[in-house]
């Protein structure tokens, strides 16, 4: 009985971390015969879960939203309150578990009734989440972003960007959460290259496009492309500027989202950033209060001469 229940969870926990699975895919998954799959799946149907399946070649099983809370040991008012919770972490009220928060949430608006929901969209449009160091973000539209992600479905969405507001078709990737604000790491499918789309900026437009077959991409990679895109490509000037201390040092004091730091050895870095004004970029950088060589764009060395020359007159 007990490896039963154990198999039982596991079983639910593939069904849950993706929308589509063959039933040779799960049996090879739990190490189990096609039809000992069919008999768990019977099982998880007995204890309320609504299970989809299918025959033929593209066949297999699929869990959907049932018409009661399935047997999570929550009735209503915990559901409701674990939903509202998850959404106020995914807000970023509780340090280092935003992003475990969306994909929990993703996972139990899965399940989550009809009549629950919209309980839970009350609650959420009459409370304000304070915490967060950055724009709110429509919890409901993180986890849709987050399904497709999960899902591999192609994501259209309306978004307000520096040029105004455009249509987007996209591969959805990764959400970054960098401390203050949620990004969404795309392909995207009209420049065919990757982009770096805020999250507070995106209105999802149901339903999901078709499948795609996810790019190769670290958790790592994912993070610098995000780091690159909103430290230098999303902004007019793109620079490079050697700053001499370490990496480590100047990490606590250069925020993700400002670039990307780049270690080159124990006592300098590289910081790529972008900014709307080179002056701003060199006031931002002396306020540092370390050395630094400007490397790149060229007219950031001739403002540098400009004002050594501006001061050294001055102090004359």
């Amino acid at each position: 009985m007990l490896e039963t229940s154990v198999r039982l969870l596991r079983l639910l926990a593939l069904l849950q971390s993706r929308r589509d699975w063959s039933g040779a895919e799960l049996a090879d998954r739990l190490e189990v015969t096609s039809r000992t799959v069919r008999n768990d799946i019977e099982r998880l149907r007995i204890l309320g879960y609504e299970i989809h399946s299918s025959t033929g070649t593209t066949g297999g099983y699929r869990l959907s939203p049932g018409k009661t809370v399935p047997p999570l040991l929550l009735d209503d008012e915990e559901a409701v309150a674990v939903a509202v919770g998850l959404s106020a972490a995914a807000a970023g009220s509780v340090a280092g578990i935003e992003e475990p928060s969306v994909r929990a949430l993703a996972k139990l608006q899965q399940t989550l009734p009809t009549r629950l929901r919209g309980r839970v969209d009350a609650v959420r449009r009459a409370t304000v989440f304070a915490a967060g160091g950055g724009p709110a973000v429509d919890p409901q539209h993180l986890t849709v972003i987050a399904a497709a992600i999960r899902d591999h479905e192609r994501l259209r969405f309306d978004y307000t960007g520096h040029s105004g507001d455009t249509t987007r078709s996209v591969e959805p990737q990764r959400l970054v959460y960098t401390g203050q604000r949620w990004y969404l790491l795309a392909w995207d499918l009209d420049r065919g290259d990757w982009r770096t789309f805020r999250a507070d900026r995106i209105t999802p437009r149901p339903p999901a496009g078709p499948r795609f077959t996810p790019r190769e991409l670290t958790d790592e990679e994912a993070t610098d492309r995000v780091r690159r895109g909103v430290g230098s490509q999303a902004w007019p000037h793109q620079a490079e500027v050697r700053l001499h201390a370490s990496a480590e040092a100047l990490a606590g004091r250069i925020p993700p989202e400002a670039g990307l730091l780049v270690p080159i050895d124990d006592e300098t870095c590289l910081f790529q950033t972008g900014t709307n004004s080179l002056l701003g970029l060199v006031t931002y950088v002396t306020k540092l209060g370390v050395g630094f060589t400007a490397v790149n764009p060229p007219e950031l060395r001739e403002l540098l001469r400009q004002l050594a020359a501006s001061y050294s007159a001055a102090a004359e």
